[in-house]
């Protein structure tokens, strides 16, 4: 029998904790961590990993996941989720965490004028996290309407595009304010005659506010790069850390010249200088021939999302593990796709201290998941198909430390 002094030692040497995840195989490139292993949370952190966790630690519940991968909470970069204020917004529990999805960023869905509501009514009551792009426009897309065959958006008069309100709002807010929000696009910009003013506020107030500049380019009349000097580009002008959304469209303004079956050369040379390519596959925006000839030369996004909302969240976009299975189906590596929805958008936003990674002492947000076969055949925005033969079917997430069952 033990003494008093061994019950004692013994006690102060195993560990409690709120909860242990077991035989995960955990995946994260910027830890170097690919291998099966335990995960330990105590107080909505990870506390300790693998042979940090001891036989002898205990902890209120224990999660055995063998068979399962196990990664930092996804994040989807260019989500719309002001839901009953603009016609584009979703629900965030119901699209991010029953999805797998512990956090989602409003892409511009809120000005300076109408964050005030996002913050109240989305922000506040949500379970999955909720940040934002702010709209250069000051009432954000509150109340306009959506680039492509309509006309009329939230820059057609210069007069909405008060970038200093909307630098101070950023200031103010840097909680929730991650980054601004601009849409070059003829059909929102008064037939294009404000198009060039709009996109130069928006560089400068991005600038001025220090975060980063997410670009929706469609029908532009802003071409893709330009050697001549003070001529504006998209994505040639975008800075280190700034985001080209919509990579894989097919519009006018595409990275891919159709006739001539070649990419832009201005893409990989942004790329190349740090601006973050991003998916933002949304109701149109998402080509697989432009996807396919961009694999081809190894353009792989730096971050996949899905610029959900209402129109196309049961439509060709549906959800983050949907888009991602496309890209699986491309040729992306595994980890390379997890990367670009954890570790990498929550870099370029300024928050990998936060959530993002495996790391101690970072947010205990998780999602547990399989890679299971299953053929389906997935559209494009021209409704080109292709087929799905595995899919991301996320399982389990954790939020803060809190286990949630997904009922897909």
């Amino acid at each position: 029998m033990e003494n008093s002094k061994q019950k004692k030692a013994s006690t102060l040497a195993r560990m409690d904790f709120d909860l242990i995840i077991k035989n995960g195989h955990v995946l994260d490139l910027s830890s170097k961590i690919n291998k099966v292993m335990d995960l330990a949370i105590l107080h909505g952190e990870i506390v300790a990993s693998g042979k940090e966790i001891q036989q002898s630690d205990q902890a209120h519940q224990v999660l055995d996941v063998s068979g399962h991968y196990v990664s930092a909470g996804w994040i989807d970069l260019h989500t719309h989720v002001y839901e009953h204020a603009t016609i584009l917004g979703v629900n965030p529990d119901i699209c991010g965490l029953q999805k797998g999805v512990t956090t989602m960023v409003d892409g511009g869905s809120s000005g300076a004028m109408t964050f005030a509501g996002l913050r109240k009514f989305i922000v506040e009551p949500s379970e999955t996290r909720v940040l934002a792009f702010l709209h250069i426009a000051c009432h954000g897309l509150a109340g306009a309407a959506c680039s492509g065959n309509e006309s009329g958006g939230e820059s057609d008069h210069l007069n909405a595009i008060k970038q200093s309100l909307c630098v101070q709002c950023v200031k103010d807010n840097p909680d929730i304010i991650v980054g601004i929000k601009v849409r070059l696009d003829k059909s929102i910009t008064n037939n294009g005659a404000t198009e060039h003013e709009t996109y130069a506020r928006a560089l400068w107030a991005s600038k001025e506010a220090q975060v980063p500049l997410m670009v929706h380019h469609t029908n532009s009349s802003i071409p893709l790069g330009s050697h001549a000097q003070g001529v504006l580009s998209c994505p040639g002008s975008l800075r280190k850390g700034d985001i080209y959304t919509h990579t894989y469209h097919g519009h006018p303004s595409s990275i891919l010249d159709h006739s001539a079956l070649k990419l832009h050369p201005s893409a990989k040379a942004a790329q190349d200088k740090g601006v973050i390519m991003d998916v933002g596959h949304g109701q149109g925006s998402f080509d697989w021939l432009v996807a396919k000839k961009a694999a081809s030369e190894n353009l792989w996004p730096d971050t996949i999302s899905t610029d959900l909302h209402s129109g196309n969240v049961n439509g060709t976009a549906q959800s983050l593990p949907y888009v991602m299975s496309k890209f699986l189906a491309l040729g992306m590596p595994l980890q390379k796709i997890v990367c670009a929805v954890t570790s990498t958008p929550a870099k370029c936003i300024n928050r990998d201290k936060e959530f993002g990674r495996i790391a101690n002492g970072l947010c205990a947000d998780l999602t547990i998941f399989k890679v299971e076969s299953k053929l389906e055949l997935a559209y494009d925005a021209s409704q080109k198909s292709q087929f799905l033969k595995e899919q991301f079917i996320p399982k389990i997430v954790i939020r803060e430390g809190r286990v949630i069952r997904l009922n897909l």
